[in-house]
């Protein structure tokens, strides 16, 4: 029993630890779950989004001061900057 409730808890964090952060919408606490970004470098990920607009790419985020390669190959899998697509509307209905 305890090998089994071992192996959930691991598969459990494994989930969210390669869950995606969209860097475009995360708050400044989600941006912490990267690797290598504490609450200054999340702060200055929202700053610097709040003054150049959305990421292009999650290899814009070396152009925030204190994010530099090192601390980029280590959050680079987990960084996103998509959106799901918005639903598309179906054609207006004629009266």
């Amino acid at each position: 029993m305890k090998k089994l409730l071992t192996a959930a808890a691991l598969m459990l964090a494994t989930a969210f630890a390669a869950a995606a952060v969209n860097i475009n919408t995360a708050s400044e606490t989600e941006l912490t779950a990267l690797p290598g970004i504490g609450p200054a470098k999340a702060k200055a990920i929202v700053e610097y989004r709040k003054l150049n607009g959305a990421f292009k790419s999650p290899e814009e985020l070396k152009n925030v001061k204190g994010i530099g390669e090192g601390i980029f190959s280590k959050l680079k899998g987990e960084a996103v900057t998509s959106t799901p697509p918005a639903k598309k509307a179906g054609p207006a209905l004629k009266k």
